[in-house]
């Protein structure tokens, strides 16, 4: 009885101790912020965006419009705060998805930064992608743990934060590792060779476990060297692959 009350006493301060965080997680300085905490940072939100369905289907308000009426409507963490800016001649739109302090039961429970998505348009090569965004600042070493699918690529940076372990929403997190990830997301889908020119609609910055990718997800998540890296950039394309003309057999 008394291992379980102090178990349940020390989850209850690290609980506390999480709500109570004044700064993000990681070096990208948004994840796990509150929203009060974001919008001092960047200013009103230039737009409010309501997620209609697991798809990406979503529906624009005015701030003041959301503010006035519509956040009445929805769930408080339904509703994403987005800033949009001109950056080199691409637009630039972040969106702030939002999660609710599970052990905060009152009217006024802050919302906390689980997720930022970063839209790119026209879509902007890798190599643009940096300088596009200020706040994105991947790992140079090639042994950076990164992998690829068909249609993203997923770059891991730095140690994992047991603080983190609040925005995710996976079973059974608390037997993980969360780390700061980065992944590129391509609508057009990705070359079995991915160039620095190979362009990306989206970026998302979220908390992942590298220990899942590796012992859970090794039929979806190929490894690859970080394409972040000099020695990647200085890799010779592969050869193109020919196809056989094939020859017709002829009886003696």
């Amino acid at each position: 009885m008394r291992c379980f009350l102090a178990a349940l006493l020390t989850a209850l301060l690290l609980s506390s101790a999480v709500s109570a965080q004044t700064g993000s997680y990681f070096e990208d300085g948004y994840l796990g912020l509150t929203q009060t905490q974001l919008r001092a940072k960047l200013g009103p939100p230039h737009a409010v965006r309501d997620r209609k369905s697991a798809l990406r289907v979503f529906k624009y308000y005015s701030f003041a419009d959301w503010e006035r009426y519509y956040k009445k409507l929805v769930l408080p963490e339904n509703g994403e705060d987005v800033y949009a800016y001109k950056r080199n001649g691409v637009d630039v739109r972040y969106s702030f998805s939002y999660m609710l302090d599970p052990n905060d039961n009152s009217e006024t429970a802050p919302l906390y930064v689980r997720l930022v998505e970063i839209e790119f348009a026209p879509p902007a090569p890798i190599e643009k992608i940096p300088a596009l965004v200020p706040e994105f600042k991947p790992p140079s070493d090639p042994t950076a743990p990164a992998f690829r699918s068909n249609l993203w690529i997923l770059v891991f940076k730095g140690p994992p934060s047991p603080a983190a372990r609040f925005i995710v929403r996976e079973r059974g997190k608390e037997e993980l590792e969360w780390s700061l990830a980065f992944q590129l997301f391509t609508l057009q889908g990705l070359p079995s060779y991915i160039s620095l020119q190979t362009t990306i609609d989206r970026l998302e910055v979220t908390a992942q476990s590298l220990q899942m990718v590796r012992d859970r997800q090794r039929q979806t998540h190929e490894p690859m060297m970080n394409p972040f890296s000099k020695e990647y950039a200085a890799q010779p394309p592969p050869p193109p692959i020919t196809k056989k003309i094939p020859v017709p057999k002829y009886a003696d």
